[in-house]
């Protein structure tokens, strides 16, 4: 799938964040480091990784810590121009089902979520609508 030159201006603007957040993974039980690049409305970036624990209830993706950071420097949800998700480890990584319920609140439905494991071929372009169809919310 051919991306608009706009997302492809997000995509390699927010993969090198990304790589560089999963490196910041902490994943001791599972080593499995993700990170995430979350683009804000005036261009700056919020890098999230996922953040382990040995009761793994208690782990937070990288998806989340993204979102969770910038909502608490002050940003608005909704005001996000899109997020990518990287997984050294896999070939293309999709979020989980509470990082999309998340997304779809944080987010918004139309904003793009780039998908990108150690394959860049097959990496996945979607919209938070698209990862969460017919979703219930209260928005």
């Amino acid at each position: 799938m051919k991306r608009s030159d706009e997302l492809q201006a997000l995509y390699e603007r927010l993969l090198p964040e990304a790589i560089e957040a999963a490196g910041k993974a902490w994943c001791p039980h599972s080593d499995f480091p993700v990170g995430a690049a979350l683009m804000t409305g005036n261009g700056e970036v919020v890098r999230g990784c996922n953040v382990e624990n040995v009761s793994y209830g208690l782990t937070n993706c990288a998806e989340r810590t993204a979102l969770f950071s910038a909502i608490s420097q002050g940003l608005a949800p909704g005001s996000f121009r899109a997020m990518l998700v990287y997984a050294p480890k896999v070939a293309v990584i999709s979020p989980c089902g509470a990082c999309r319920q998340v997304m779809l609140e944080l987010l918004g439905r139309d904003c793009p979520v780039f998908c990108v494991g150690h394959d860049p071929q097959s990496a996945r372009d979607w919209t938070v609508e698209q990862l969460l169809p017919g979703a219930f919310d209260s928005l």
